[in-house]
């Protein structure tokens, strides 16, 4: 796992606003990927981006461990050359074992605002997809998030059916406590699991629903599941209908609606529309809403309504964090053992041929008067004997290996060599 390295960073230590300063649109997540590539010397690379973090996950190229590559990160995602001690200060890092843990964490929503939320899966999954695509994946990456998304799965089986709210479910509860009861309608700009999310528990409540988006194909897609009407978004932009709020997350990295639009939406709606931007960066300016006399909910105080539930949130899905640590070890152990299998079959045949030498120089020497039988005899007995003698060190090495890293076994090897060489030279 030693190779494997996280750079990034979350709602976990950043604003929303910081985040959304190194996020990537999805449209150009390709071209970026090979920049990446090359800065962080990977031999892949994958870039995760949602509605509060950005990460970029990686493995070298020749094997050697991750180090720190928040400098690269930053310079590539922002396209500036951070200043002094500012790549350490805003992104974070994870290297070994402990970046595979927090993509498990990640995949299973122990890391996310609303802890135990499913939508993070789908979105490592789109991720994966598109840098496959891309062809900056390959088998180290591939068998990470494949385990990942294993244990995200997992999780769904051990929380029992209990599904865990996410940001969409907040989101949707706002507008459900601004509806109050009353009718109207709700707009839901962009199609994604976020949005997606927020249309089945609308529909579910019986609320009214227009379905907005750039490609008006995936609009409809979204629409004919919840018995709504979709538009292209266009079209909402140049004559609003009358809204009763609005769910905003679109991509682009650019705001959806100006103020112009805010304007006219405004005009249109019979009271003041609330507007609930799941955007990173926000889909609606803070101060165009406010110009337009907007009220206004964004990615900040939905995490700060979420923290507040995060603990109880937490004890529940214990057993999902335990889960974790057990794959974590037996992960940790079957890749170990990957690595120094070679070695060990080398160690195996070390002992095999230090035995059939022995047993040569035996025969050339005090025991050259044995027969065909004898000799065949003491040559089977030393094979079986260096098979035995062999287990041990087998045994320990593979301990080692998956308890106390490879540094251990080189130490063994280096050993091994240092006394062989001070052996023969002495001969």
């Amino acid at each position: 796992m030693h190779q494997i390295g996280v750079v990034g960073l979350s709602y976990r230590h950043a604003a929303v606003g910081e985040v959304a300063r190194f996020a990537v649109p999805r449209l150009e997540v390709p071209s970026k990927l090979p920049a990446l590539r090359a800065s962080l010397k990977a031999s892949e690379v994958l870039y995760v981006g949602t509605c509060n973090r950005v990460e970029v996950v990686y493995s070298t190229d020749d094997g050697a461990p991750a180090g720190d590559a928040r400098r690269e990160v930053f310079r590539i995602l922002t396209g500036r050359e951070p200043e002094a001690g500012e790549a350490a200060r805003v992104l974070r890092a994870w290297a070994g074992e402990a970046a595979v843990e927090h993509l498990f964490l990640v995949a299973c929503g122990l890391d996310s605002a609303q802890t135990g939320e499913q939508e993070i899966a789908a979105q490592l999954r789109l991720a994966w997809e598109d840098s496959r695509a891309a062809r900056s994946c390959g088998p180290v990456l591939d068998r990470l998030v494949a385990e990942a998304l294993k244990m995200a799965r997992e999780m769904r089986r051990l929380s029992a059916g209990v599904r865990a709210p996410s940001l969409a479910d907040l989101a949707a509860d706002q507008v459900l406590q601004h509806l109050g009861g009353r009718g109207g309608r709700v707009a839901l700009v962009g199609v994604s699991a976020m949005t997606r999310r927020c249309a089945a528990i609308l529909h579910e409540a019986g609320v009214a629903l227009l379905i907005v988006n750039r490609t008006l194909a995936s609009a409809e897609e979204l629409a004919a599941s919840v018995s709504a009407e979709a538009v292209p978004l266009e079209r909402l932009r140049a004559q609003p209908p009358p809204l009763e709020a609005l769910v905003l997350a679109a991509g682009g990295g650019e705001a959806v609606l100006d103020g112009g639009c805010l304007g006219r939406l405004r005009e249109s709606a019979t009271r003041v529309p609330l507007l609930v931007d799941l955007g990173v960066p926000p889909n609606v300016a803070p101060a165009a809403a406010a110009h337009a006399g907007l009220a206004r909910t964004g990615m900040d105080q939905l995490i700060e309504a979420a923290q507040s539930r995060r603990l109880a949130q937490l004890m529940r899905l214990a057993p999902v964090r335990a889960a974790i640590d057990e794959r974590l070890a037996r992960l940790r152990t079957e890749l170990a053992l990957r690595a120094i299998g070679p070695r060990l079959a080398q160690l195996r045949a070390a002992f095999e041929r230090i035995a059939a030498e022995e047993v040569e120089r035996a025969l050339k020497g005090e025991l050259r008067t044995l027969d065909e039988r004898e000799r065949g005899q003491l040559e089977r007995l030393a094979g079986t004997v260096a098979h035995r003698l062999a287990h041990l060190p087998l045994a320990g090495l593979r301990a080692a290996a998956a308890h106390a890293g490879s540094d251990a076994v080189e130490a063994f090897f280096d050993g091994a060599r240092t006394t062989r060489t001070t052996r023969t030279e002495k001969t």
